[in-house]
């Protein structure tokens, strides 16, 4: 009481006024009680539908230096909009939400697909020095990644998401290679499915459930062991939205003939059917320009929507360029514009066909304002 001073029974009603208006002063600047934000989250297309995404090219080579005319040109190649844009998201450049990427991506009507590189450096080291799998899961990055998952939720439109992309081969630092910290393989494997359960649990803490979490592998495990097949790095389902995998024709110059896309699904989509019943993306495919690209990119277009693999919802071509042929130092080209006959199989299978989807469906969810 103020000044020690009880107040008479005819008072006491303008001290209840009074105290109230003292508790309203005092939470200002801060919110008791969390407030519901409604925000999308993205559901899957319709059975029988494939909703349409793409990588749309790097000038880099390293996936964050996207462009609006990139996407714009594989559009008008394919003669559809897009469902999704996927790109990176380097640490090494900005650790936090790449916000403006992914409000331009939203304004052309797509869904930011973002895969999260936890790398310190663009030559990728192996094993990483700074965002090793331990120091993720020993809490390290909390700060900034509570940071990402907060601007995710704000953002408040579907977003997808993947940490570990490939995780089973050995070109990634996340690959159970170079996260034993003095144990074995396995548990460098083990540390993996933690340190994305780690980031999940994070986003979940945050209010971040507009992110549709992705579980990315390799068809080919390499290194062909035991300890590094897919299945062993799967977070489980109580983590992961959708599983999914790149599966790609010949890559550079040098190679030799490349492998069926067919050959390639039924082998990882088997796998993965045994290992759970998530829905299935194929993250990226492509194929380079050369004698068999387009007898390649039509078998593979013609199975996905002829239902040959049920659990598949959608798929994304890897339209760029690069050349980093350790052999002939050749360019290697998969962008649809540059082969007026692949852009027809595109435009035939995928413009003109009404089971691909180019506008995502979402639902909205009402979360609590943390």
């Amino acid at each position: 009481m103020i000044s020690g001073v009880y107040p008479r029974r005819g008072s006491q009603r303008l001290w209840r006024v009074l105290a109230a208006i003292l508790v309203t002063a005092a939470s200002i600047g801060r919110d008791p009680k969390p407030r519901p934000v409604p925000i999308k989250t993205l559901v899957e297309p319709p059975a029988g539908n494939y909703y349409l995404g793409v990588f749309p090219g790097s000038k880099n080579g390293m996936g964050g230096d996207i462009t609006l005319n990139d996407v714009k040109t594989y559009q008008h190649a394919v003669g559809k909009s897009l469902a999704w844009v996927y790109f990176w998201n380097n640490w090494y450049e900005n650790p936090h939400f790449p916000y403006q990427t992914a409000s331009w991506i939203r304004a052309n009507g797509s869904v930011p697909y973002i895969r999260m590189m936890l790398l310190s450096s663009p030559t990728i080291p192996r094993p990483d020095p700074v965002y090793s799998l331990k120091n993720i899961i020993d809490g390290k990055f909390d700060s900034l990644l509570r940071d990402w998952m907060q601007d995710a939720r704000r953002f408040g439109s579907p977003v997808i998401a993947e940490y570990g992309v490939e995780v089973d081969g050995w070109w990634f630092p996340w690959n159970g290679l170079y996260n034993k910290e003095g144990g074995s393989h396995a548990d460098s494997v083990g540390r993996f499915r933690e340190a994305y359960r780690h980031i999940i649990r994070i986003a979940r803490e945050e209010g971040a459930y507009n992110i549709r979490w992705v579980f990315h592998v390799d068809p080919w495990d390499e290194p062909d062991e035991d300890w590094n097949k897919f299945e062993n790095y799967y977070p489980g389902d109580e983590w992961i939205d959708w599983v999914g995998a790149s599966v790609y024709g010949r890559q550079l110059p040098s190679d030799p003939e490349g492998v069926s896309f067919r050959y390639q699904m039924d082998w990882v989509y088997g796998r993965m059917q045994r290992l759970t019943n998530k829905p299935f993306i194929v993250c990226e495919f492509g194929t380079i320009d050369d004698a068999d690209q387009v007898s390649w990119t039509t078998a593979a277009l013609s199975d996905i929507l002829g239902g040959r693999w049920p659990k598949v919802i959608g798929f994304s071509w890897w339209n760029t360029t690069f050349k980093n042929d350790p052999v002939t130092g050749g360019l290697s080209n998969m962008q649809v514009q540059h082969n007026p006959e692949l852009q027809a199989i595109f435009r035939k299978y995928v413009g003109r066909n009404h089971a691909v989807i180019s506008h995502p469906s979402s639902r909205i969810v009402a979360l609590d304002d943390h």
